[in-house]
């Protein structure tokens, strides 16, 4: 197969698609590899890694996708990239259908093959191609918290773990899934005091057994939740529903519930947010103020990290490109269970119910 690995233009996406050790695997069984110039230099791989695995290095987005028969991305394709995709496509990608209707159209029109990492999903339901990126995005949600608490970024002025005298910062974490658990983490680490809610009660049981005594759990509901945002200062959307929209966990009325300077990180922007206040930034202007709030809602975070970040995501999309790469999509699809869950778009058609229900569409009218 000829796969395409392109330069991400999203804003400050630094991710690339696939590291030198992939393309190796690749390359060595017999597939022929293109890359975009200078594709993997924000993440601190170099043309000349790619060349020396077999790769070949093409010097535009547009001949990258000509050439290519399945294109291997981190994020979403955008507007630049909307007239490159046709129906000899296959395009292997987050895409987060569920919170652009643009997107989605495009991608319908397109007649490509979309098959979203975010969606593909073991027999136990837990998602291997989101879990990497969502462990990155629970911890580096602290990190950011708790810069954004700093006064003169017009937060409360709360050191996270305070220090000896001095209680220390609260955290609430909203969901107790993957990117719940790491940012309860690395707040526990900080010395903060955490609270983690969520509405499974096995999930809440686990991150009371395996969690200090400074993280408590608690069940989510609206009461809990309004009880508790008035005296906590860090807030994490960490949501996620399969492949639909996030539920508005946090509205705006809340707002006025917080102490000026509370600052909310939602993880959960790139399914339209959990927090009614939401809009997608980017790491450029990362932050906006809602009633003396300060929202960070950055839609790649991960991008921030790219070196990590790479290397993570291709450990664990490797095997799948791989199987896509010798068997092609429809028999990859037809082995692996797995994998054809991660089948969203499929020539023209929705195929993932959840991407139709978010906009209201029919899916047996596609």
């Amino acid at each position: 197969m000829i796969i395409g690995i392109p330069k991400e233009i999203k804003n400050n996406e630094n991710r690339v698609g696939m590291t030198p050790a992939g393309v190796f695997e690749l390359t060595r069984n017999n597939h022929t590899v293109f890359i975009q110039k200078d594709a993997g230099f924000g993440s601190g791989f170099f043309d000349e890694d790619y060349q020396e695995v077999g790769a070949i290095v093409l010097d535009t987005i547009e001949d990258v996708y000509a050439k290519s028969e399945m294109i291997v991305k981190v994020k979403e394709p955008i507007e630049e990239e909307y007239p490159l995709i046709t129906s000899k496509h296959v395009i292997f990608t987050y895409f987060h259908f569920a919170s652009s209707e643009v997107l989605t159209k495009e991608m319908i029109k397109s007649k490509s093959v979309c098959i979203a990492y975010e969606t593909v999903e073991d027999d136990d339901g837990s998602l291997p191609l989101l879990t990497p990126m969502s462990e990155v995005a629970g911890r580096m949600a602290i990190q950011q918290g708790a810069k954004y608490l700093e006064k003169p970024i017009k937060g409360r002025g709360v050191l996270l773990g305070g220090v000896p005298g001095v209680p220390p910062g609260r955290v609430l974490v909203l969901g107790a899934g993957i990117v719940g658990i790491q940012a309860a983490k690395m707040a526990a680490g900080l010395g903060a005091h955490v609270t983690i809610m969520d509405i499974n009660m096995k999930q809440l049981r686990y991150v009371n057994d395996v969690m200090p005594n400074h993280v408590v759990t608690e069940f989510s509901s609206e009461y809990n939740i309004r009880k508790r945002i008035k005296d906590h200062d860090l807030i994490i959307g960490g949501v996620l529903i399969k492949g639909a929209k996030a539920p508005k966990l946090i509205t705006r009325d809340m707002l006025k519930e917080m102490r000026p300077g509370t600052v909310v990180v939602d993880v959960a922007v790139d399914q339209g947010g959990c927090i009614e206040t939401t809009k997608a930034t980017t790491h450029e202007d990362p932050t906006y103020i809602i009633d003396d709030v300060v929202h960070y809602c950055v839609a790649n975070m991960p991008g921030a990290v790219p070196y990590t970040s790479t290397l993570a995501l291709t450990n664990v999309t490797l095997p799948y490109v791989l199987r896509l790469a010798n068997l092609g999509w429809e028999k990859a699809c037809e082995q692996d269970t797995s994998l054809a869950k991660g089948l969203n778009i499929v020539k023209g058609k929705i195929v993932y119910e959840e991407i139709a229900e978010a906009f209201n569409w029919s899916i047996d009218a596609m």
